[in-house]
């Protein structure tokens, strides 16, 4: 018997993020979780390595690697309509748990708890934190990019993912931003 799971995980270089803004380059679910999967990562290293935490950078970057792994089957829900109000992200909450649920499905059912945690968001809350964190950042980067090509469509957006990130009480993201993120709006002389 064949089973379907990494073949329809391939797909999810089909799904475009940003669906209702105008983007000067356009980024698939694909893309988006492997910066996620990077900048989890380095969240955990500076986590460990800068205030004392004790994660497992690797667990963190696959975790992030298959974080919006339901999105193959549901496809990506914009932000304004995810989070309208809190009936339509409860509903939302239960068809991507659906969809993990019948990704899961597709694996040999002796590796299914193995990937279950990863493809239903239920790892350790450090590494959900962390994962949850460079979603956030990498929706960040994303939007100073445009901003930097001239792509106003993003101004919002990129004040209220910045917003958002200040607030978070973790540490290694404020050391991420102070670090890492001016340098997202270079250009490549710059570097």
């Amino acid at each position: 018997m064949s089973h379907h799971f990494f073949a329809l995980l391939s797909r999810m270089r089909y799904i475009q993020r940003w669906g209702l803004m105008r983007n000067t380059t356009t980024e698939n679910v694909s893309e988006h979780s492997h910066m996620v999967a990077v900048i989890a990562h380095a969240l955990a290293v500076i986590k460990n390595e800068k205030f004392g935490g004790s994660v497992d950078p690797g667990e963190a970057a696959v975790a992030a690697l298959y974080h919006d792994a339901p999105e193959i089957l549901t496809g990506d829900l914009p932000t304004p309509v995810k989070y309208f109000n809190p009936a339509i992200k409860d509903a939302y909450k239960q068809v991507e748990e659906v969809s993990a649920e019948k990704l899961l499905s597709l694996l040999p059912e002796e590796l299914r708890d193995i990937y279950r945690p990863y493809v239903s968001e239920k790892c350790g809350s450090d590494i959900h934190a962390l994962v949850k964190a460079a979603d956030k950042l990498s929706a960040h980067i994303k939007c100073v990019e445009e901003l930097k090509a001239g792509n106003l469509e993003f101004r919002e957006a990129a004040a209220s993912t910045r917003a958002v990130l200040e607030k978070l009480p973790l540490p290694e993201v404020q050391y991420f931003m102070q670090e890492f993120l001016p340098a997202f709006s270079l250009t490549l002389d710059e570097l």
